[in-house]
């Protein structure tokens, strides 16, 4: 594989949506999103009130990377070899005595390759995006709750009632019910009945729709003329997210403008990635869209436009149509590995690009803390850290430490999401607005197993990589 990676080189271009093209306030989103799962849970499931308060140096148990283990509510940190480098149960994080007693120095009962393991799965969930991470806090503290309240409680079954959750809040007619509630067109799903709107609407949708400035980042100018660049060169631009197309809608006019949709020659809403990596395109066909509503399920790709739904087979032999070569080259931006990166790079082969914040957070953000009181913005109570910065209780995103036996130093190793970020990863940059400003015929350095683990991080990579350029690999 070429050492170096250019955008001049690809024929199309696609975008994941939210975390992607859409940057989220994260300080206050942490906390919208923490909000609408907790009254939900107090409120339609009986749960301890004190889920409703958090303090802001609860915000520091969230960490990109972890695994909840559902059936004894412990929380682990991988290595790249699939051994535990730290763990707690709930909130309370585990001494190294006790960390070796449960788990010892063997592969996690659940590990297995990296191709071969699911990010999703009846036994664990692995936290891997922004959405995620006021969760992974909530999970946390109801087994901190549940502990407390049935004197040290083993086994644990709230998963369900986290999923109920979900549906509550982020359920496909939600944000259309607020539509209706707002007087504006109001659809309803085919098979679904919506009930009482203002009863099931849920938290999230709502607020977001209230004051879209307080939770998203319109983007940049310097992103939209590249858009634009990109368009003007040629390129096929394609936006692929799993949110429907209402709130999609809502999102790109905010963020990009009434015009964005001249920007992307193909939509595709409620992709419901990964599958729509994985799947068959008999398992997954493209439906057509009617005033954001699903119409007809399509046998094949024949044309551009909006869609819903569908499979990157079909997406392709579009793709092949629209430039007339037989292997057109797409490189897809996305924030999630799990939904994003690893799907597009092992089932579909296209090159990929890592949106990692954290390597925002690790190089130029300060801390809250230091910010005078009169600096901070009209939002800034007792908000969340921004979730992309350092965790102190489970340390760096990128590497830890292993404990050293009796009469050894500790080692340092790679964590599980890093090795993953270097193996499925073409490059990793830290927002789009980091390289807006580069020509496109520009050469970055990629991942690859040639080249040492901190080769495609552009501008920089991580400064706890580059101080530690010498790692135990496993």
């Amino acid at each position: 594989m070429a050492q170096h990676f250019s955008l001049a080189a690809c024929d199309v271009v696609g975008f994941d949506l939210d975390h992607t093209l859409c940057r989220y306030n994260l300080p206050e989103s942490a906390v919208l999103i923490y909000n609408s799962f907790a009254q939900f849970l107090v409120k339609e499931k009986g749960y301890d009130k004190e889920l409703l308060t958090v303090t802001p140096e609860d915000w520091d148990f969230c960490c990109k990377g972890l695994a909840l283990d559902l059936e004894d509510g412990n929380f682990i940190k991988l290595a790249d070899n699939g051994t535990v480098l730290r763990a707690s149960h709930g909130t309370n994080m585990m001494a190294p005595e006790a960390l070796v007693e449960e788990y010892g120095r063997k592969e996690w009962k659940h590990f297995m390759s990296d191709a071969g393991m699911a990010c999703r799965s009846g036994k664990y969930y692995f936290y891997d995006n922004y959405f995620d991470l006021p969760g992974a806090l909530l999970c946390a503290r109801v087994v901190d709750s549940l502990t407390k309240q049935n004197n040290g409680q083993k086994t644990f079954d709230f998963w369900k009632d986290i999923v109920a959750g979900i549906q509550h809040n982020y359920k496909m007619s939600a944000f259309k019910e607020i539509t209706a509630l707002g007087r504006l067109s109001h659809f309803s799903v085919p098979g679904h009945r919506p009930s009482t709107l203002a009863e099931n609407c849920g938290i999230y949708f709502p607020e977001i729709k209230r004051d879209p400035g307080r939770y998203l980042h319109t983007c940049p100018d310097s992103v939209k003329k590249w858009l634009q660049q990109l368009k003007n060169a040629g390129k096929i631009l394609l936006l692929i997210t799993s949110s429907h197309s209402d709130y999609c809608r809502l999102l790109c006019e905010y963020i990009l403008g009434n015009d964005f949709t001249d920007l992307f020659d193909i939509v595709i809403t409620n992709a419901l990635k990964p599958g729509f990596f994985s799947h068959l395109p008999s398992q997954r066909p493209f439906w057509t869209l009617e005033n954001d509503e699903e119409q007809e399920a399509l046998p094949s790709l024949d044309k551009p436009g909006w869609y819903s739904q569908g499979n990157a087979v079909h997406l392709y032999e579009l793709l092949k149509k629209m430039t007339g070569k037989n292997e057109p080259k797409v490189v897809y931006f996305g924030d999630s590995m799990h939904s994003d990166i690893f799907p597009a790079r092992h089932y579909s082969n296209w090159e990929t690009v890592l949106i990692l914040e954290e390597l925002r957070g690790d190089r130029d953000r300060k801390p809250e803390e230091s910010e005078p009181l009169e600096k901070k913005g009209k939002y800034e109570g007792s908000k969340a850290k921004p979730l992309n910065t350092l965790s102190k209780k489970w340390g760096s995103f990128f590497i830890d430490s292993v404990s050293g036996l009796e009469n050894t130093e500790d080692s340092l190793v790679y964590t599980w999401s890093c090795k993953r970020i270097s193996t499925y990863s073409t490059i990793a940059i830290p927002s789009i607005e980091a390289i807006a400003e580069l020509p496109l015929d520009y050469k970055f350095s990629r991942f690859s197993s040639s080249n040492s683990k901190t080769a495609g991080y552009y501008p920089n990579p991580p400064l706890i990589l580059s101080n530690n350029e010498t790692l135990t690999t496993k």
